[in-house]
């Protein structure tokens, strides 16, 4: 199993659609085999989906998401847990062991919305996978 972080100095970035690079780790058994940090050479929002559906990732974790996002991995079938901080090492071991702590009720809401306005995930069709767990700050 391939697993991309959103990654800057160790930690998780927290906006996906401006990451520069991703740690892609990959998991075996339970047990991280190996890692390597891949640049995303200025590519945004929706090519970074691609990206990684090209480096083969099977789940992301992140920080925020905004929804065309979320919609464009999910169409790649890549599984998103949003809504996470801290050490990129340390998350990716916890979601091996099955212990990941993500928020699936988080949410990102300064894509296309207001200030004050509810986002509301059914308004922009995120459909039928998990919008789980995104968190802008």
């Amino acid at each position: 199993m391939k697993i991309a972080v959103t990654y800057e100095n160790g930690q998780i970035f927290q906006h996906f659609g401006h990451t520069e690079q991703f740690k892609l780790y990959t998991v075996e058994d339970g047990k991280i085999v190996s890692a390597e940090i891949v640049a995303t050479n200025g590519s945004g929002h929706g090519a970074l989906a691609g990206l990684l559906s090209a480096l083969g990732a099977d789940v992301l974790i992140c920080g925020g998401i905004g929804g065309g996002a979320q919609m464009a991995l999910a169409q790649a079938g890549i599984k998103l847990f949003g809504g996470v901080k801290g050490d990129a090492d340390k998350a990716v071991e916890s979601f091996a062991a099955g212990t990941l702590n993500y928020d699936p009720a988080a949410k990102c809401d300064h894509h296309d919305h207001h200030h004050g306005e509810e986002h509301n995930c059914g308004s922009h069709g995120c459909g039928s996978h998990n919008c789980g767990g995104h968190s802008c700050h």
